[in-house]
């Protein structure tokens, strides 16, 4: 036979050690399935996600490869697109729009960011109104109601006050739908010395991170089970749960360095700073 096929006899029996092995890209495959398998949420995790957590593994390998191993596996995701409800309400005024599109921040709770968005349930929508650190990603405060009155945004940024004790520099960022521009929510920042900041009318990109943010949400959790058949309360939950137990502490933040979760790289920092300090 191995003179039929012009191979030697020894290369055969090599090949006949070797069949059953699995190759480089089989192992691969095994791990990065492994990194799927350590929380239900994992499963949304892109080619970038599981590139940097097989370096925190400390297994190195191109994003190349790892695209091709995911690929063949059918562990990609198309790309699904959220539809906001941001609206704007009065005339551009570039002279309040303090952060320009300029989302990084080195120090936490100084720069923040704000904004609603809506959830079809089976009982009515669900509004969600969050708010963001732009230092680590982290969500610091959450409400969610059954409308989006302007007691909603109030009471995120008293939420927000209660759980953390913010400086006098700190910024917060929002649209200019009317809930943000009333006076009982300006009142409600002057009394906390929080800042204001407000995008330009029609300018979604002026909050792009928070956007992103709400956009990440739906494509990972919210798209993928049947909200219009669930009760507001049971969506409550599944966001709460997915913000505070996954978003903030567990998922890989790729803005962050090493890829830290929000919380793990606000920790990391304010180690960085008292040993800097020390």
């Amino acid at each position: 036979m191995c003179r039929v096929l012009k191979i030697s006899e020894s290369g055969y029996y090599r090949w006949l050690r070797n069949r059953e092995k699995k190759n480089g890209r089989q192992l691969l495959l095994v791990r990065i399935k492994s990194i799927i398998a350590e929380h239900p949420d994992n499963d949304n995790y892109g080619v970038r996600r599981i590139h940097i957590a097989l370096m925190q593994c400390g297994i190195e390998v191109s994003l190349r490869t790892v695209y091709r191993t995911m690929s063949e596996a059918g562990l990609l995701h198309k790309v699904r697109r959220p539809h906001g409800i941001t609206k704007a309400t009065t005339e551009i005024q570039d002279r309040e729009n303090l952060i320009k599109s300029d989302f990084s921040s080195e120090t936490p709770y100084t720069k923040l960011l704000t904004d609603i968005t809506e959830v079809p349930c089976s009982d009515g929508k669900l509004y969600v109104s969050p708010i963001m650190d732009c230092c680590s990603g982290e969500i610091l405060s959450l409400e969610m109601r059954d409308n989006m009155r302007k007691e909603l945004c109030i009471d995120t940024v008293r939420s927000l006050c209660r759980q953390y004790k913010l400086s006098e520099s700190v910024i917060l960022h929002s649209d200019r739908g009317s809930q943000y521009t009333s006076d009982a929510f300006r009142d409600e920042l002057k009394k906390h010395g929080i800042t204001q900041s407000l995008s330009g009318t029609g300018h979604c990109f002026d909050n792009a991170r928070m956007e992103s943010f709400f956009a990440t949400l739906k494509k990972e959790k919210l798209y993928r089970i049947p909200t219009y058949r669930m009760t507001r309360n049971e969506v409550k939950t599944v966001i709460f749960r997915y913000i505070f137990a996954y978003y903030n502490t567990v998922r890989i933040y790729t803005s962050n360095p090493l890829g830290l979760s929000p919380v793990k790289y606000r920790e990391w920092l304010k180690r960085a700073t008292d040993t800097s300090a020390a």
